[in-house]
């Protein structure tokens, strides 16, 4: 009989079906990691509640940004009553609700330049980067490169259709996806990383190419933004080139696959 000092920690039941993939000792190691997720839209909220489903025991969401109608296809906390609120704050809230016992904390910040050395305290164990803004973006990427972060990059989830299409693999390994090319492009020439090979970076990205968005009949001949932030100076979408369709089931599909890269790396599992 093992000495009961010796006995590993029991799960909680609502771990039970992760744990019977992970072990109790898995369960235990998800439970003292820190995962910083920047970013909760489309593809940050399913990242964070996967996370959270996963038994990850610290949570810390950044996002400046409130929840706007046109969220309301593809984005976890869009709901009846919640238009205009933090994202932050109503995703916190449904991840407590999943596990009260997980310290989720809310930064309702924009990330950039000025602002990184905060919102990176603590280090986390790995950052989930589904930011959107190209700046952002970057200079994330270089700083978690830099300092030796993990982190796990999400790519261009919109202009897709097809969930089966996603894949994962070093940033050097992204095909097709023009905000990839982006990236990588600017990477180099702003940052000197190179992205001809390996980086460290681990990218979701998707071998479909983007469809063009349609006009609809509310244009009236250009883009009306809606959203309850407006003109906030820092990522505002009226001034978008284009705005990009989107549907449920691919930026979850991103969300998901984010997380089971960051769940693998904390487990060790290749």
């Amino acid at each position: 009989m093992v000495p009961a000092r010796m006995q590993p920690t029991p799960t909680h039941r609502r771990f039970d079906r992760a744990a019977r993939l992970f072990g109790d000792a898995g369960i235990a190691t998800l439970g003292r990691a820190t995962v910083t997720v920047m970013g909760i839209g489309g593809v940050g909220s399913f990242a964070a509640e996967a996370l959270v489903r996963s038994g990850v025991g610290r949570v810390i969401l950044v996002d400046f940004d409130r929840i706007c109608v046109t969220n309301v296809n593809r984005q976890l906390h869009a709901l009846k009553g919640t238009l205009g609120k933090s994202k932050v704050a109503v995703m916190a809230e449904r991840l407590r609700l999943i596990n009260p016992d997980a310290r989720i904390e809310e930064r309702a910040e924009f990330y950039g330049p000025e602002t990184s050395v905060r919102l990176l305290v603590p280090e986390p164990d790995i950052v989930v980067d589904a930011i959107d803004n190209v700046a952002a973006k970057l200079h994330l990427i270089a700083t978690c490169i830099r300092e030796r972060i993990r982190i796990v990059s999400s790519m261009g989830a919109a202009a897709r259709l097809d969930p089966t299409s996603v894949r994962t693999g070093d940033l050097c390994e992204t095909k097709i996806d023009p905000f990839a090319r982006v990236l990588r492009k600017h990477l180099r020439e702003k940052y000197a990383i190179d992205c001809t090979r390996p980086t460290g970076v681990h990218a979701v990205y998707s071998l479909e190419a983007p469809i063009a968005p349609q006009a609809l009949a509310y244009d009236h001949g250009g883009f009306q933004c809606v959203c309850p932030g407006g003109k906030n100076g820092m990522n505002d979408c009226e001034h978008e080139n284009r705005i990009e369709g989107s549907v449920a089931f691919v930026p979850s599909m991103f969300g998901a696959t984010a997380a089971s890269v960051a769940v693998k790396l904390l487990l060790g599992i290749t």
